[in-house]
């Protein structure tokens, strides 16, 4: 009694699901570093491995150095000065055109004598029996005999002296770098010097980014009622910066049938969409991903700007969505896009930052605020920038991090977590 039927027709699309409640801010963050698992590694040529993350740790395949060697140009000695040369010096003893002796790349030299002196080379191998090698500055050279410069300061001679040592840096089955390390150009020359062609490595994850929204100008100055696009040239280096590889980036417009079609055919492991993710008309991301069967993950969260931003599964792939205005955007790249692409790339979340605020900054009744701030290395607090409102860039574009204001906000000298951008 009273109770009311509604028959729907089964031919008929499918409701619309109940909203569901928006993540608290650190719980979405949990989610979408929980949603991803990382690649299966991979073995790479050594020259394709920058950024990319170890996936098995580094080395030493021989010692390094692999033998003594001249760390500076001069002369290799044998026991105390003065000392008999191999080759006679006419002339400057640091003529450059004089007799080069042993250089880097030579075979073993012959022995060195006690009493004897032979010139030598940067990088050079150390003849056996030679005691040190005394800098070309330190020494002075005639006909057959080389002796110690007046002003060489103590010790120019003794033992050891300019030698680096056979293993001085490693021996072979040292662990130079750990699983889990970043491929940085560093890492790229120490691997080439301890003998590496090749590394394994975790894959980092392709990404594709869909720009939605007809309003959008791609070039020229905003006029008619349409607005420059901002996030089409910052969200794909965004994503790269945090470890992805951005594949393609797409500008559909409003066109329902065009950003199905892009989502069913891409296969990029992570799809990244800017705007059309609230409940408007010409809002398509919702139905797209009811349409795809995908499996919302995040679906709002409780932070200011950016309260709109999702997280999808598409069984095995993730969709982000991003909002439109650009500061909301980035609060979804930093609250749900990174930690997804960590996850992937197999890197690992960065250690905890906390500063104190140089100013008090208002927060929101309910939602986590982030606030562009800029916290130097030697700065003694963060300080809370201008111009952040969600629409904005100005204030982000000199900022160095975001930090994280809970509801209600944060008094001067509160020290609260920042979140480092990927720059």
């Amino acid at each position: 009694v009273g109770s009311e039927i509604v028959i729907r027709d089964s031919t008929g699309p499918a409701p619309a699901p109940a909203p569901r409640a928006a993540s608290p801010w650190g719980e979405a963050r949990r989610t979408a570093a929980r949603a991803a698992t990382h690649g299966m590694p991979v073995t790479l040529p050594l020259e394709e491995t920058l950024r990319h993350v170890l996936a098995a740790p580094v080395e030493a395949l021989t010692d390094l150095p692999s033998f003594d060697t001249s760390a500076m140009d001069g002369w290799a000695v044998s026991g105390p000065g003065p000392w008999e040369l191999t080759a006679p010096v006419t002339g400057d003893s640091r003529d450059a055109t004089a007799d080069p002796g042993i250089v880097a790349g030579q075979d073993e030299p012959e022995p060195l004598p006690d009493g004897r002196a032979v010139r030598i080379a940067t990088g050079a191998r150390v003849p056996r029996g030679a005691t040190a090698v005394l800098r070309s500055e330190r020494a002075r050279a005639g006909g057959t005999r080389l002796r110690l410069a007046e002003d060489a300061p103590p010790g120019s001679a003794e033992q050891g002296t300019d030698i680096r040592p056979r293993g001085q840096e490693c021996r072979s089955g040292d662990r130079l770098l750990a699983s889990g390390t970043v491929v940085t150009p560093a890492v790229l020359g120490l691997a080439a010097a301890a003998g590496y062609d090749q590394l394994t490595v975790t894959p980092r994850p392709r990404a594709e980014v869909l720009v939605l929204g007809d309003e959008l100008l791609h070039r020229g100055r905003p006029r008619d009622g349409r607005i420059r696009d901002a996030l089409g040239p910052m969200v794909g280096p965004w994503l790269e910066g945090l470890g992805a590889d951005v594949v393609a980036t797409r500008r559909l417009g409003d066109d329902a049938e065009a950003l199905y079609e892009a989502v069913t055919t891409s296969t990029a492991d992570l799809i990244v969409t800017t705007g059309g993710t609230a409940a408007g008309p010409l809002d398509h991301v919702h139905p797209t991903l009811r349409r795809v069967g995908a499996r919302l993950l995040v679906d709002g969260v409780e932070v200011r700007p950016g309260h709109p931003m999702l997280l999808a599964d598409l069984r095995g792939r993730h969709l982000v969505g991003l909002p439109g205005n650009p500061l909301a955007a980035v609060s979804g790249l930093v609250t749900l896009a990174g930690p997804v692409i960590r996850t992937r790339a197999g890197r690992a979340a960065p250690a905890p930052v906390r500063a104190a605020l140089t100013a008090d900054v208002s927060g929101h009744p309910r939602d986590t605020r982030l606030v562009p701030v800029e916290h130097g290395a030697d700065a003694v607090g963060a300080v809370p920038l201008r111009y952040t409102g969600p629409a904005m860039l100005r204030g982000i574009a000199a900022a160095s991090h975001l930090a994280v204001v809970p509801p209600g906000g944060a008094a001067a000298g509160t020290p609260v977590q920042l979140l480092e951008l990927p720059w």
